[in-house]
């Protein structure tokens, strides 16, 4: 077989590259944010320090400083990051020889920014330490050149702390950044230095804060001038919006910004501006909100449009384009990527030698290697020579030998520049396309020099993903052992990377189900296989931590931030000895099976498979969501008894054995639209057999009953119709027989206000929350809310205000009942706002529903649930259960419209 060379030593099989036959999930670099530091606003490239401050001896030697200062900022601002750090160190060795402080300290901070962007975080983090000590040694820290070093310094020691996953220590270099351009008069440096520590604010959990901080900032930018350095601001702001799932104040604030730079008609900032905006667009287009999907789709590729027709700078007219492009493959319009692909190429070609081009070709390669640009053609079997493999401007879609010239042109480049984090990218990519078309044993070899390019640099946002396609390559050749070695290790690192998951991929809704999902589903999808033909405990017990750790990588890309405590339970603990009459089980969609993992009191994990295509699986989920709450019909019968073949079927017998009453679900994707009660055997429904309850995994549960005695609930609710809609005549009924059954403070209609909700949680410890209104769980957090009088109550306000009482009193929420919420239709991931509320909020569990429920039989349910709720020898999952069946066994709600929406999620106990 003929092995051709191709641009030094990335060796192509270019002759045998063949059609792809294994479907690989698609690594997105690149059609989100320019390659510019992605979670934080970069100091400027220094050169502050006036040297005309410096004595006249030393005149000649700061004019060679001076001029390497410059050429380092030139050479930084086009990408060239190896070749800057060359020339700032050759500055500081003039630095050193004359003994200027000042300077040298300056220098050494553009060194770490350099050294940042180059991956190498140990020479960074020392050159920032260096800078640091000259800047205290000084003995007049008192002049602006002093001052504009040091606010640099902190700028840029800022970042490397947060990009060390160090938030805390971050923010407080921002923090003294920002006091620093106070001094200074430089507003635009206050901004830029809170902004930041809104992002680390973020990282650290503390959510409203950083939200309120980026309110201040938007309203002190309001109250400025317009300027360029305004809108450069606000689009700042934007993004970072946008980065933290504010889509719509994100579109808002970026529009500001864009009207500013068309009346001072800077076409630079129109583009930028634009293409923030189709980024936000984008955003918004994959929140699962289907019914505006078309309008933003449309939006999104005018923004990008825009942004090429306006932009003079051919990388940043290039971005757009690629951007439009991945776009429009990613939406299935094949046509009009075909259209674009000829108009890329040749400017891809012409472009300056620089890390952004080198990302751009990689851009390009990774939307050509997707599976609905390659189903088209695929010419990889014909025999080709060097001159073939000359990009050709003529095609309309490149086949596999021309994706891996570029790709293999990129990594050249990237070494050439000294640029190991480009490198690493091209690389493993150059990996993932030998991967697609089966060359495994040629894969496997660039995956792992791209691992070790990407270890050597500490970029674990980069590692996991050739660890998976490790993973991936040693599954498709029989390596077990090494597989399962690679998959846990990209898991390790995706652990790791919990407070920057928004940073691993710059669109996070839009891109989590494709490059951070697969990791953990794969995964759990080879231990499983591997027990098929014998039981594997420790495989079987490692698919289960798996399983939990996806739930809690969701959570956190639902809340876009790790805030959520995670405390080890071991699984024998909880079942053997705090409730002995609990199953735990754990239904796994995976490709080609529903997977049951079981665990009963007093007895090791099993497993159960039923296999089925993804597809039709995820069909008759969505069928039974659909059917169960239509009242007048019963076309949901054979659905149900489907779904209960499924998951209940296989335990039936291991589950009436082992004599437990209650089923704790850690439910898996479009399961969690379902409310397993009405699951239906052919006689009677699951919830007439079982107690049921549901849980994200036992890590985020504190497995402790609810003590009842001295319970008070706190109630709120509205009956009149607000906000356009509807009235709930039977909220009053319902919060009045609570208090019957017992000691409650009612918030009702007009005292049902975000303030007076926040006084009464603060004023008095309530183990039990009560609100009985309108809301909505969507997949996306910022849709996800309360309806009081006066407003709407985001999941993240709603967190902020019920922590309140765990922060201030010693008694936790034990429970949190929502009785008039719904999930939003259609939406596959709206469930997790209810686990997600439960878990944020403090709460030990949530009782809620996840369509709109009939409001008089919701009051009835109510109070029987507090009626039983009273009985210390129960559950809470059984105080539901039992309100359940009493419904159930009334001819006018037996339907499971009226009963099967409620869920208890979380401690069940």
């Amino acid at each position: 077989m003929e092995r051709l060379k191709v641009e030094g030593d990335i060796a192509l099989k270019a002759t045998n590259l063949k059609p792809d036959h294994l479907k690989a999930a698609n690594l997105d670099l690149s059609a989100t944010l320019r390659e510019k530091p992605a979670n934080f606003q970069p100091a400027n490239f220094g050169l502050s320090a006036t040297l005309r401050e410096q004595p006249k001896n030393l005149e000649q030697a700061n004019l060679t400083v001076s001029r390497l200062l410059k050429q380092g900022k030139g050479l930084y601002d086009s990408g060239r990051f190896a070749e800057a750090v060359d020339v700032l160190e050759q500055a500081l060795k003039t630095n050193q020889a004359q003994g200027d402080q000042l300077s040298e300290a300056m220098v050494l901070s553009n060194l770490s920014l350099a050294y940042q962007q180059l991956g190498l975080w140990t020479q960074a983090k020392n050159a920032i330490a260096n800078s640091e000590k000259l800047l205290r040694s000084i003995k007049s820290p008192d002049s602006t050149a002093y001052l504009q070093v040091l606010a640099q310094s902190l700028m840029i020691k800022g970042s490397i702390e947060l990009g060390s996953s160090e938030a805390k220590a971050a923010m407080e270099s921002w923090e003294q950044a920002a006091v620093t351009y106070g001094e200074l008069g430089d507003e635009a440096g206050e901004i830029r230095s809170q902004i930041n520590i809104a992002q680390a604010l973020q990282d650290l959990g503390m959510y409203k804060r950083a939200l309120n901080l980026l309110n201040q900032v938007e309203e002190s930018l309001i109250a400025q001038p317009d300027s360029l350095n305004k809108a450069i601001l606000l689009r700042s702001l934007g993004n970072m919006r946008q980065l933290v799932g504010q889509l719509s104040q994100s579109r808002q604030t970026l529009e500001k910004s864009l009207q500013i730079a068309r009346s001072l008609s800077s076409s630079e900032e129109i583009s930028a501006t634009l293409f923030s905006l189709g980024n936000t667009a984008r955003a918004q287009l994959s929140s699962g909100d289907t019914a505006q999907a078309q309008q933003e789709l449309d939006e999104a590729i005018d923004y990008y449009q825009q942004a090429f027709n306006e932009s003079t700078d051919p990388i940043t007219k290039l971005e757009a384009q690629l951007n439009q492009l991945s776009l429009l493959i990613d939406t299935k319009r094949i046509k009009q990527a075909q259209a674009l692909i000829p108009q890329i190429l040749p400017q891809l070609e012409s472009l300056p030698l620089s890390r952004r081009s080198i990302y751009l070709r990689i851009n390009f390669a990774q939307s050509l290697m997707k599976d609905e640009v390659k189903s088209i053609k695929d010419e990889g079997n014909v025999e080709i020579s060097a001159k073939r493999l000359q990009p050709s401007v003529k095609m309309a879609v490149a086949p596999s030998y021309e994706i891996a010239k570029i790709l293999a042109t990129a990594a050249q480049q990237a070494k050439g520049l000294g640029d190991k984090r480009a490198e690493a990218y091209a690389i493993g990519t150059l990996g993932q396309l030998y991967e697609q078309n089966q060359q495994l044993p040629e894969s496997q070899d660039l995956t792992q020099q791209a691992l070790k390019l990407a270890q050597e640099i500490n970029a674990p946002d980069i590692s996991y993903r050739w660890q998976w396609q490790l993973g991936r390559i040693s599954t498709g050749l029989g390596e077990e052992e090494n597989a399962i070695a690679a998959y846990t290790e990209a898991v390790n690192t995706l652990k790791s990377l919990r407070s920057d998951l928004v940073a691993v991929n710059q669109q996070v809704r839009f891109t989590f189900r494709e490059s951070v999902e697969p990791v953990y589903r794969e995964f759990v999808q080879l231990l499983l296989q591997s027990d098929r033909n014998e039981a594997n405990p420790d495989n079987l017990e490692k698919a289960r931590e798996i399983i939990e750790s996806l739930q809690l990588a969701e959570l956190d890309n639902y809340f876009r931030s790790a805030c959520l405590n995670a405390t080890p339970v071991v699984i024998d603990q909880v079942i053997d000895q705090v409730d002995t009459k609990a199953a735990l089980i754990y239904p796994i969609i995976l490709p080609e099976s529903v997977d049951i993992i079981i665990r009963l009191p007093q007895q090791p994990l099993r497993h159960y498979r039923t296999e089925l295509p993804q597809d039709q699986i995820e069909s008759t989920l969505e069928d039974l969501r659909h059917f169960l709450p239509q009242l007048h019909r019963r076309k949901f019968f054979p659905m149900s008894q489907q779904v209960y073949n499924w998951i209940i079927r296989p335990i039936e017998e291991d589950l009436a054995n082992s004599q437990v009453d209650t089923l704790v679900f850690v439910l898996d994707g479009a399961l969690r639209n379902i409310p397993m009660a009405a699951l239906h055997d052919g006689k009677q429904y699951l919830v007439e057999k079982y107690s049921i309850a549901l849980t994200p995994g036992l890590d985020l549960m504190n497995p402790q009953r609810l003590v009842r005695e001295d319970i008070k609930v706190l109630t709120a609710g509205l009956s009149e119709s607000r906000q356009g809609y509807n009235p709930l005549p039977f909220v009053e009924v319902e919060l009045e027989k609570i208090k019957a059954q017992v000691p409650s403070e009612i918030l009702l209609n007009q005292d049902f206000t975000e303030t007076n909700f926040e006084n009464s949680v603060e004023a008095a410890p309530f183990p039990v929350v009560h609100i009985a209104s309108h809301g909505e769980f969507s997949s996306e957090a910022e849709k996800t809310f309360i309806l009081t009088w006066d407003s709407k109550i985001n999941v993240n306000e709603l967190k902020d205000l019920l922590q309140t009482t765990d922060l201030r009193q010693s008694t936790p929420i034990e429970l949190l009942v929502l009785s008039a919420c719904q999930t939003a239709t259609g939406d596959k991931r709206a469930a997790l706002g209810i686990a997600g509320v439960a878990i944020e909020a403090g709460a030990r569990s949530t009782l809620a529903t996840i369509w709109l429920v009939d409001d008089e039989a919701t009051a009835v349910l109510m109070n029987r649930f507090y009626q039983e709720l009273t009985d210390k020898s129960i559950s809470k999952a059984e105080a539901l259960n039992r309100a359940q069946k009493s419904i159930l066994q009334d001819p006018n709600y037996e339907h499971p419209y009226y009963w099967a929406p409620y869920i208890m999620v979380g401690n069940w106990l």
